[in-house]
C-alpha cells in the first residue's frame, strides 16, 4: 500500500522527479558545479564565509565532483532533486557546514541561471550554423553570379535571373535571421543569481561578482523579474523559429526546381536516393528531410512560446526543467537542418540546357522587349505591353523560341501603332536574349554583374560584423571560466 504521507508518491517520482533528474544530469550538472563554485567564491570574498569554512566547502565540492559517477546515477527518490543530492553529499562530509553554501541563494535563482547558461551555448551554436549557412550562400552566389535561371512567380516561369541573384536573396534573409537571433542572446547574458527566492537577500552579496565569474555580461536587475520574467525564453524561441519558416520556403523551391518537369536544379548523386522498384527514379530526398526538419523545429519553437501563454507572472514550473528540456530538442532538429542545407546548396548546380529550353518555351525575356519599345520606340508601357503580349502568344502557339519571333513582332507592332518598328532583326534578337535581360537589370539589388557584386560585398560585411559580435561574447565567457578556476583554486589553498 502507498503511504500517502511519504514523499515522493511513486507515480510522481516516476512521471516527474525521475525525468527531471535525468534532464539535469544530461544538461545542467556541469553548470550547477560552476554556480556552486562562483557562489562560494563570492561568499568568501564578501566575508559572509571565512577562509577556513570556504576552503573546506571548496575541497568537499571538488571531492564530490571527482568521486561521483554521474552517468551511473539513477533517481531513487531519496533526495528531491539534483540540488538536494549535492547538498546532502556536502553535509555528509562537512556536517552543518555543508549547508552554508546555500546562504543567500535559492533554487529559484539557480534554476533560471542554469537554463540561461544552457541556452547561451546552444544559441551561440545555432548562430554559428546560421552564419556558416550565410557564408556558404555568399560563396556560392559569387560562384554562380553569371549562371542563368528561370525565376518563377505564382509557380509559373516569369523572368530570367541568375542563380547567384537567387542565392543572394536567401543570404539576405539568413543574415537578417542571424541578426534577430544575435539580438535575442543578450537577454540570456543577464544573470539571475542573487535574486534568491524572489526579493534578493539581507546578506551583503555581490551579484556582479557571481555574474562575472559565470561569464554573464551583468546581473538581471529586478529580482522579481529574475524569477518571473520568461522573455528570455519567448524572445529566443521566437527569433529561432523564423529561420526555419523562411528556409522551409527555399526548400520548397528546391523540390520544385528539381522536379523532372522543371529540371532546373541538378542534385548530385551523393544527395540522391534510388527507388527500390523503379530503376529510372532519382529521388533527392534530402530536400524532404530538410522540409520536415524545418517544420518540426518551427513547431518546437512554437511549443515553447505557447507554453508561456497565460501563466502567472511568478516562479512556476511551466518555465523550468521539463519545458526547458523540450526546447533543447529544437536546437537538435534545427541544427541538423542547417547543417544539411549548408552542404546541399553549394553541391547543387543549374541544368543550363533545361533552363534555356524553359526560357524559350515560356518567353521569359518578353518584359525586356516591352521596356525596349518604351525606351527606343517611344511607346507607352501599355502599348508596349500589348505588342509584347501579341508576340509572345504567337511564338508560344507556334512552339518556337522568342528569338525566332521577329516576324510576329513586326506584325503586332504595326497593328498596335500603325507604323513599322525601327528595331532590326539583330536588335530584336539581342533584346530578347537572356543575357541582355540580366545585364540591363543593373539597378541596386538587381542581377546584373556589378549590382550583384556590390550586394555580395555588403553581405560579407554584415557577416563579418556578426562573427565579431559573437566572438566578443565567447571570449568574455572563456575568460570568466579561467577566472573562476583561479579564484576557486585559491580558496582551497587558503
Amino acid at each position: 500500500m502507498i503511504d500517502l504521507e511519504k514523499f515522493p508518491h511513486p507515480v510522481y517520482k516516476e512521471t516527474v522527479l525521475a525525468p527531471l533528474f535525468e534532464g539535469v544530469k544530461a544538461n545542467h550538472a556541469a553548470d550547477m558545479d560552476a554556480i556552486n563554485r562562483a557562489h562560494l567564491v563570492m561568499l568568501n570574498e564578501t566575508g559572509i564565509l571565512n577562509n577556513g569554512d570556504a576552503a573546506q566547502i571548496a575541497a568537499a565540492l571538488t571531492a564530490i565532483e571527482a568521486e561521483t559517477d554521474r552517468d551511473a546515477l539513477t533517481y531513487t527518490g531519496e533526495h528531491e532533486d539534483w540540488f538536494f543530492l549535492v547538498e546532502s553529499e556536502l553535509r555528509k562530509r562537512l556536517g552543518d557546514l555543508g549547508g552554508a553554501l546555500h546562504t543567500a541563494r535559492s533554487r529559484n535563482d539557480m534554476d533560471h541561471t542554469l537554463f540561461k547558461m544552457a541556452l547561451r551555448w546552444r544559441a551561440e551554436g545555432m548562430l554559428s550554423q546560421l552564419l556558416a549557412l550565410a557564408g556558404a550562400l555568399i560563396d556560392t552566389a559569387q560562384r554562380e553570379s553569371a549562371t542563368p535561371i528561370v525565376a518563377y512567380t505564382h509557380g509559373q516561369p516569369a523572368q530570367p535571373s541568375t542563380f547567384g541573384h537567387y542565392l543572394s536573396a536567401i543570404a539576405e534573409v539568413v543574415l537578417r535571421d542571424a541578426e534577430r537571433l544575435n539580438a535575442a542572446i543578450p537577454a540570456l547574458d543577464l544573470c539571475p543569481m542573487g535574486a534568491a527566492a524572489i526579493t534578493t537577500t539581507g546578506f551583503p552579496i555581490s551579484r556582479e561578482r557571481v555574474a562575472d565569474l559565470l561569464g554573464f555580461e551583468a546581473p538581471l536587475l529586478n529580482s522579481y523579474g529574475c524569477i518571473a520574467s520568461v522573455d528570455y525564453i519567448t524572445g529566443l524561441y521566437s527569433a529561432m523559429k523564423l529561420p526555419f519558416v523562411h528556409l522551409g520556403r527555399v526548400v520548397q523551391d528546391m523540390a520544385f526546381w528539381s522536379a523532372f518537369e522543371v529540371g532546373q536544379l541538378a542534385v548530385p548523386g551523393s544527395l540522391v536516393q534510388i527507388s527500390s522498384i523503379m530503376p529510372q527514379k532519382r529521388n533527392p530526398v534530402p530536400i524532404e528531410h530538410m522540409r520536415h526538419l524545418a517544420a518540426v523545429t518551427a513547431g518546437r519553437c512554437d511549443v515553447m512560446v505557447d507554453t508561456m501563454r497565460n501563466t502567472p507572472f511568478t516562479d512556476m514550473n511551466d518555465s523550468e526543467g521539463e519545458v526547458q528540456q523540450a526546447g533543447y530538442a529544437a536546437f537538435e532538429s534545427g541544427g541538423r537542418m542547417l547543417e544539411l542545407l549548408t552542404a546541399f546548396l553549394p553541391a547543387c548546380t543549374i541544368n543550363a540546357d533545361r533552363v534555356r529550353k524553359n526560357m524559350d518555351a515560356a518567353c521569359v525575356t518578353i518584359t525586356e522587349l516591352a521596356d525596349t519599345l518604351v525606351r527606343d520606340e517611344g511607346l507607352t508601357f501599355r502599348q508596349a505591353h500589348e505588342v509584347a503580349a501579341t508576340t509572345a502568344r504567337a511564338v508560344i502557339a507556334a512552339g518556337t523560341p522568342l528569338g525566332g519571333g521577329y516576324d510576329a513582332f513586326c506584325t503586332g507592332f504595326a497593328k498596335e501603332t500603325g507604323r513599322d518598328t525601327k528595331l532590326s532583326l539583330d536588335d530584336f534578337t539581342t533584346t530578347v536574349a537572356p543575357e541582355t535581360f540580366i545585364a540591363r537589370r543593373d539597378r541596386s539589388g538587381g542581377p546584373a554583374p556589378q549590382a550583384l557584386a556590390e550586394a555580395i560585398s555588403g553581405y560579407s560585411g554584415t557577416l563579418d560584423q556578426l562573427h565579431t559580435a559573437q566572438s566578443l561574447r565567447i571570449t568574455r565567457r572563456e575568460a570568466a571560466q579561467s577566472d573562476l578556476t583561479v579564484a576557486f583554486s585559491a580558496l582551497q589553498e587558503s
